[in-house]
């Protein structure tokens, strides 16, 4: 039986992607913050699914925070063969007057955290020849982000780190896998203040649940850059064709306040 470690399994994406590993027989490792949540949730899954669920709560935006997870995953002697570094956040405003500590928690948990949990799990799987790895990255990877500059360069780290590796390892029985979402029904707009911009302002965004299954079947099938929706495809691809100049006016537009 397989184990999935999943993290931000709270809720979103990640709590998305748990329910589906769980009703495919996968044992499940879950990290978050809120372990309160992650009971819960274990307790549903494993009622329903008869699987065993391992909860972590840990705020992975702390130093070797990656490093005391995969200890605790050696000490009870779990086998992970799915990775999946789902946990990130954003914020919203001009880069002037953003919070700086706020902003170093999101280097840290989107960029430090996800290299380190890919270092310490991606050693294992290469020995094993097996394992799957999902680092989830966004559409904000493939360009320049006014009013959300560093969350956007962390996504561009996320993608470009990753597709690397997936370079690297891929004679090795491993695969990585980018999953590349936009804006999504999942609780991040709120978290990251973003509500009232263009881009999500009465828009109809895909669900947490399409974007999991999405990503799930890329995983598994083994595809490196998977971008959500067709038109998140064609934006993220049409930029290499387009001055950066006018990309990054495009998408100041798109990402300040909706009038």
């Amino acid at each position: 039986m397989a184990t999935a470690l999943i993290t931000g399994a709270s809720n979103g994406i990640g709590l998305e992607l748990a329910k589906i590993h769980a009703s495919k027989g996968d044992n499940l490792v879950l990290v978050a913050r809120n372990k309160t949540k992650l009971d819960e949730l274990k307790a549903e899954l494993e009622q329903q699914f008869k699987i065993k669920v391992y909860c972590i709560g840990k705020d992975l935006s702390a130093p070797n925070a990656a490093l005391e997870v995969f200890s605790e995953t050696q000490q009870e002697k779990i086998q992970v063969d799915y990775l999946i570094n789902n946990a990130g956040f954003g914020d919203f405003g001009m880069f002037v007057e953003t919070d700086w500590n706020k902003e170093l928690q999101m280097i840290n948990l989107n960029i430090t955290t996800l290299t380190h949990f890919t270092k310490l799990y991606l050693k294992e799987m290469v020995n094993r020849k097996s394992g799957k790895i999902m680092n989830v990255a966004s559409t904000a990877a493939f360009q320049s982000g006014p009013t959300m500059a560093v969350y956007y360069a962390t996504k561009a780290y996320v993608l470009s780190f990753s597709e690397a590796v997936a370079n690297e390892v891929s004679d090795k029985g491993v695969t990585i896998t980018i999953l590349c979402p936009g804006a999504t029904e999942s609780g991040f707009q709120a978290a990251a203040a973003m509500e009232e911009s263009a881009l999500v302002k009465g828009k109809k965004l895909p669900t947490s649940k399409e974007v999991a299954d999405y990503g799930y079947k890329a995983m598994m099938s083994g595809k490196t850059v998977a971008i959500h929706g067709l038109m998140n495809y064609i934006m993220a691809n049409s930029v290499r064709f387009i001055p950066r100049s006018i990309v990054v006016k495009v998408t100041r537009m798109m990402q300040d306040k909706a009038k």
